[in-house]
């Protein structure tokens, strides 16, 4: 797809700058009249700011393109307000390529890439997508779900690590709760009683009053819990291990406690920042998309209905389309490895779930698995035919309506249709 400067004339040409950024220091690679030349700036938001307004000065009517190695970071963070840039980020596998391309013998540094990343601009500019932000609420969405999506991993490995320690000295809490270790239950629990032995402790009515405070109403199951509690036997009587890892599972808890809190927040932010977004009830319409897929999905789309020509762009960039390598007569289509990894999860996920909701949906899958397909093949399979949906009601602002695709089905008699007659 190619994109022009509308500010960008023969009396204004364009002023190219690649920048190979850094924690502390930047290079950049000012390409002008004359050949590029490198010059350095610290990680600094007044030297940030100071750099760039020193080039704003020296070319005050023509139009500044920053070619740079990322689609956001700090450094992105802080160049999206500074006016008279154009953005244009590079994927790190195009400026590998075109530098093995350039220099075979593999050397790098911070230099050269500065100066291939403005080259690659300055050369295939018409090839290349300028950054447009999204709004800010789509924006935040995007942010969000992200950081939700890390604490709810955080939140595994220290499960993991909670299951793994008590199997060592405590593994009734196992036995009785191991699907619900991250659960207030649990956590409260191991806060007040981290072995054993301190379980041992409490009279039943304690026992009783604590379980009916986190949920658990059934009187015989208390008492089952309870006399369970009293006839465990212990895995070991050992003091040195018993005390030693009932602080560290008493830090596990109130790390998965604080985790929890931060999820939960994350969560209601989402819920408040959706419903006031125009494109909620669209993305709210479809199956299996509850609070955590609607904003992810939101998100994925965007707030600029002219950033992709066709479905197919979509499906292309998330990595849900498959890649073709031909060379002669050999043909193989593969996954895409090399996309948005987020991005990629977010349509599996939700096509994942819309099988479950959806008639239509959960048809093509048995289509998919009955030709051979496994399972994580099949599930991209309906991805890709979902962006294409999602996508036309996202252009044309509709809400989705199972009744009327499936009544588009029927009258395409889609072999669709014998699956879904068998479910």
């Amino acid at each position: 797809m190619s994109h022009q400067l509308s500010s960008a004339t023969p009396d204004h040409p364009p002023v190219i700058v690649g920048i190979d950024w850094a924690d502390r220091e930047h290079d950049a690679c000012v390409i002008d009249d004359n050949n590029g030349k490198v010059q350095t700036f610290k990680h600094d938001p007044d030297a940030i700011a100071d750099w760039f307004e020193q080039l704003h000065k020296k070319y005050p009517d023509r139009p500044i393109l920053i070619a740079i190695e990322q689609s956001r970071g700090a450094l992105v963070h802080a160049l999206q307000d500074t006016k008279g840039l154009i953005i244009y980020p590079i994927n790190p596998k195009q400026l590998a390529r075109y530098r093995e391309a350039l220099y075979p013998g593999g050397g790098k540094n911070d230099t050269v890439d500065a100066q291939l990343l403005a080259m690659f601009l300055a050369n295939h500019r018409q090839q290349l997508r300028p950054w447009k932000p999204d709004d800010v609420e789509t924006r935040k969405l995007d942010h969000l779900s992200e950081l939700r999506r890390k604490l709810v991993e955080q939140r595994k490995c220290l499960c993991l690590q909670l299951l793994g320690t008590l199997k060592l000295y405590f593994p009734l809490v196992v036995t009785l709760f191991e699907k619900s270790l991250s659960s207030d239950l649990v956590i409260d629990l191991l806060k007040r009683w981290p072995c054993l032995a301190e379980l041992k402790k409490p009279h039943p009515k304690t026992l009783r009053e604590f379980f009916r405070e986190h949920g658990i109403r059934d009187e015989e199951r208390q008492t089952e819990l309870v006399k369970t509690i009293r006839a465990a036997s212990p895995l070991t009587t050992d003091p040195a291990i018993i005390q030693s890892y009932s602080i560290f599972v008493q830090s596990l808890a109130r790390q998965i406690a604080e985790t929890n809190r931060a999820i939960t927040e994350f969560e209601d932010e989402l819920k408040r920042v959706v419903a006031k977004h125009p494109d909620h009830e669209l993305f709210h319409s479809l199956p299996g998309a509850g609070d955590a897929l609607v904003p992810r999905l939101i998100a994925a789309f965007g707030s600029d209905r002219d950033r992709y020509s066709s479905a197919s762009e979509l499906q292309a960039y998330s990595g849900i389309a498959p890649i073709t390598k031909q060379s002669g007569q050999a043909c193989v289509v593969q996954q895409r490895y090399f996309c948005p990894k987020f991005l990629k999860q977010t349509f599996h996920e939700f096509a994942d779930h819309a099988r479950k909701w959806s008639t239509w949906s959960r048809a093509f899958y048995l289509l998919k698995r009955s030709k051979g397909m496994k399972h994580n093949a099949a599930v991209r399979a309906l991805a890709f035919k979902w962006i294409r949906i999602i996508f036309s009601l996202w252009k044309s602002k509709e809400i989705y309506s199972e009744e009327k695709y499936l009544n588009q089905l029927r009258s395409k008699n889609s072999p669709l249709l014998a699956f879904i007659q068998e479910t």
